[in-house]
C-alpha cells in the first residue's frame, strides 16, 4: 500500500514538534515538516508568507493532508504586531489551502479557544465564535479561509497547550514554573480565567487519529475541538507543580482580577463530542503530564 503523506507546518513549534513525532511514529505515514527559524536535519526551512515556496513544496511533496500549526500564538504579540500576524495567520493558510487543492490535499488548520469570549461555556462545534483580542480574530479569520476555499476542509481549536519545551518560557503553562521555583520572592499568579491545560501529545493523537479517519471517510470536515477536562487557573497550575515537586508554595499569591494585557475570555471550555464520538483523542492527567515535562527543570 502506498504510504499516506503528511505536510506539517510549524513543526519546530511547541504543538508541531509533537504532531510530528506522532505521524513519524506511524508506520503507515510518510512524513514532512517546515519550519522557518529553527529548521534542521529533519525539517525543511520553508517561508510561509512566501508564497511561490509553499507552492513549490507542495507540488514537489504532494501531500494527502496537510497539518497547519504554524502561527503566531501569543495575544500581545499579536496585538503589537497585526501585519505580520495577518501574513502567518491569515495569507499564509489561504495559499496553503488554495495549493494544497490543487494536489488534492485536504488541510486541517489549528485554531484556538480564544475564537470564543468565554461568556457561556461549554462551547460546541457549532457555536458562533465572538473573539475578546486580535489573536482569537486572526484564528477565526484563518478557520474561515480554511473552510471557505475548501468545504472538505478541517479545524481543530484547541485550548493552552504544554508539552516538551526547549525552555520554559516556551509554552504559558511550562513559563510558570520559573517563578514557582524562585521560593525567594513572592510571585503573583491569575487565579481569575478558567483555563483547561492540554498535553500537546494528546492533541497530537487527536490530529493524527483524525487524519487517518478522513482518508478513510472523505465526508469528515468541518471543525473539531480537543481539550482537557480539567478546569485550573495558572494559579491553580503553580500550585500544581510546587506540590508535584514537593517545593513550598507560600510564596505563590493568587490574583483574583482578570489578566494584563490582550483580553482573555474567561471560561472557554471546549466541548469535544465531536471527535469522541469518532473514537479520537487521548486525555493525559495534568499532574502526569506537566512532572513528565518539567523533570529536567526540577531544582
Amino acid at each position: 500500500m502506498a504510504l499516506k503523506r503528511v505536510l506539517i507546518t510549524g513543526a519546530s513549534g511547541l504543538l508541531g514538534r509533537a504532531v510530528f513525532q506522532e505521524f513519524s511514529a506511524a508506520p503507515s505515514w510518510e512524513v514532512l515538516g517546515l519550519a522557518f527559524s529553527r529548521s534542521g536535519d529533519k525539517l525543511k526551512k520553508v517561508d510561509l508568507t512566501n508564497p511561490s515556496a509553499i507552492q513549490q513544496v507542495i507540488q514537489e511533496f504532494k501531500p494527502s493532508c496537510v497539518i497547519h500549526a504554524a502561527a503566531e500564538r501569543r495575544p500581545d504579540v499579536v496585538e503589537s504586531q497585526p501585519e505580520a500576524t495577518q501574513k502567518i495567520n491569515i495569507d499564509a493558510t489561504r495559499t496553503l489551502c488554495t495549493e494544497a487543492g490543487k494536489v488534492g490535499a485536504w488541510v486541517l488548520f489549528v485554531s484556538t479557544d480564544y475564537v470564543f469570549d468565554g461568556s457561556k461555556p461549554p462551547y460546541t462545534v457549532t457555536d458562533q465564535p465572538s473573539p475578546l483580542n486580535m489573536y482569537g480574530q486572526s484564528k477565526y479569520e484563518g478557520e474561515k479561509v480554511t473552510l471557505e476555499t475548501d468545504k472538505g476542509n478541517g479545524v481543530l481549536r484547541v485550548p493552552i497547550l504544554y508539552g516538551e519545551v526547549e525552555y520554559l518560557g516556551e509554552s504559558a503553562v511550562t513559563v510558570l514554573f520559573e517563578k514557582v521555583k524562585d521560593t525567594t520572592k513572592s510571585c503573583v499568579m491569575s487565579d481569575y480565567e478558567r483555563r483547561y491545560p492540554t498535553a500537546c501529545r494528546d492533541v497530537a493523537v487527536a490530529i493524527r487519529q483524525l487524519a487517518d479517519k478522513k482518508l478513510q471517510d472523505n465526508s469528515i470536515s468541518g471543525t473539531f475541538h480537543w481539550s482537557s477536562d480539567e478546569n485550573m487557573t495558572k494559579y491553580d497550575m503553580a500550585v500544581a507543580m510546587a506540590e508535584i515537586f514537593s517545593l513550598p508554595a507560600s510564596h505563590i499569591e493568587a490574583d483574583k482580577k482578570p489578566s494584563i494585557g490582550a483580553t482573555r475570555p474567561f471560561n472557554s471550555h471546549l466541548d469535544c463530542s465531536r471527535l469522541e464520538a469518532l473514537g479520537c483523542g487521548q486525555r493525559t492527567r495534568f499532574r502526569e503530564g506537566i512532572a513528565h515535562v518539567l523533570q529536567n527543570y526540577k531544582p
